[in-house]
């Protein structure tokens, strides 16, 4: 959907002829008395390569609700409401009014994103009132001149991170109701096939003490508390360089396929030898396909008389697993049909994680006591500038993150901030990408 972009302030700070700027018409009528719009305005407006719904608003005024001046002001408030993103205009040349105070806090509430935009400074001319502009507490002042067109390339560069990026744009489909999707995978001999035999309540599937049984990847219908789950039984992955059958290379390939496939993994291990490399590498494969992951420990029953072993294995799979921390460590045994409830549960609650969308004014207050705890690094005696993060999809978390010269951000710095993303909205158990997106000249291609 096109983003819708409103534009509000007090009175005769130069919204109009910003909106016929932003529109490239002369449709709002501009003149130096305040409050000459009353209705709400809307156009389509161009900027670079952005397009959205821009709307023009009556100045922001103190009235009673009755009156004209605060039925204008409600159709501002509605416009708000309609808004993707708010440009807060003033006046550089006249600096911060007393009535432009309450407004800016009408703004803040509305829990939109707002762009700071100090209005007539053309020449430099009302620098000091772009200066003055911070202590309105709405980030960074973008210092422009709607009547000479100067300072759009910088408003571009502010709207940017509040459009959907083309590589970002993805069609998430609606999953309510359909089967939940879970893949069981593991070495040989972990016991994936007993356990499914165990939930399905039946021996659907052939079971023994002999390695590498299941060599297709079988899907089988099931229900766990009025929930449909698809499972997926997987051939049992071994290191690469011993597998040399033609056969179990294509059983492998089969497996792979069933994780792609899936929404939620279980890593079965064997408790009794838990966290071999090969486990971690399956993790690791597991992360790269952006699937959600729980960790089974299989034939607990052989080792439930260890005191303090859980603990110990848990904080194991904390230290071994960086990619995935937090994932769900859950003890049962197959055989015995125990710990399946618990396993499900845990599903459950990763899915609804691999699922979470977080609010881009949540996300900005985290990235702004984020960078003020850690700044980012100056590369050649530039500090690199890190502007805004949002949220572009789920199904795993994605967020993309704006700023200038991201490409020379440290990976330990990247960890840093998805590791705080994790902890900060409790997305345990789920991989989390973040994309770096910079800014470029909107006028490059030129306005239309």
């Amino acid at each position: 959907m096109t983003p819708t972009v409103a534009i509000v302030g007090r009175p005769n700070v130069g919204k109009s002829t910003l909106f016929n700027r932003l529109v490239g018409k002369k449709l709002a009528l501009v003149d130096d008395r305040p409050g000459v719009t009353r209705d709400r305005r809307e156009g389509d407006a161009r900027l670079g390569d952005l397009e959205f719904r821009i709307i023009d608003t009556a100045g922001l005024e103190e009235a009673e609700e009755s009156s004209l001046l605060g039925r204008m002001r409600a159709q501002t408030e509605a416009a708000i409401g309609d808004a993707d993103v708010l440009l807060f205009v003033v006046d550089a040349r006249v600096g911060i009014l007393p009535a432009d105070r309450p407004f800016a806090e009408m703004v803040r509430r509305s829990g939109k994103p707002v762009i700071l935009i100090a209005n007539k400074a053309e020449g430099g001319a009302g620098m000091a009132g772009a200066y003055e502009a911070f202590s309105l507490g709405l980030g960074d002042p973008v210092p422009l001149s709607a009547e000479h067109g100067e300072g759009f390339s910088d408003l571009f560069e502010a709207l940017m991170p509040h459009f959907p990026h083309p590589d970002d744009v993805v069609e998430e489909e609606d999953h309510a109701g359909k089967p939940l999707q879970v893949a069981i995978v593991g070495r040989p001999n972990a016991g994936k096939s007993t356990l499914i035999n165990q939930m399905l309540g039946q021996e659907r599937l052939l079971t023994g003490p002999e390695a590498g049984i299941t060599r297709d990847s079988i899907s089988l219908d099931w229900e766990w508390r009025g929930k449909p789950v698809k499972l997926f039984d997987t051939a049992g992955l071994r290191k690469r360089a011993r597998v040399e059958d033609k056969l179990e290379k294509l059983s492998v390939a089969d497996a792979l396929r069933a994780v792609r496939f899936a929404e939620v993994v279980i890593v079965l291990l064997d408790a009794t030898i838990p966290f071999e490399k090969q486990d971690l590498s399956i993790v690791d494969l597991i992360e790269q396909e952006g699937r959600a992951l729980v960790i089974g420990l299989n034939k607990w029953d052989l080792v439930a008389d260890q005191p303090g072993l859980l603990k110990d294995l848990k904080e194991k799979a904390h230290r071994l697993l960086p990619q995935v921390k937090g994932a769900p460590v859950v003890p049962l045994s197959g055989l015995a049909g125990t710990g399946i409830d618990p396993l499900m549960k845990a599903v459950m609650q990763v899915y609804e994680t691999w699922n979470k969308r977080v609010s881009t004014a949540r996300i900005n207050q985290w990235l702004s006591e984020a960078l003020e705890a850690n700044p980012p690094p100056a590369v050649s005696g530039r500090r690199i500038k890190i502007r805004y993060m949002t949220q572009i999809k789920s199904r795993p978390p994605t967020f993309a993150l704006f700023g200038n010269q991201l490409d020379a951000l440290p990976k330990s710095y990247s960890r840093y901030l998805v590791n705080s993303l994790r902890e900060s909205f409790e997305l345990p158990g789920v991989p989390i990408r973040m994309l770096l997106r910079m800014g470029k000249n909107p006028f490059d291609k030129g306005r239309k």
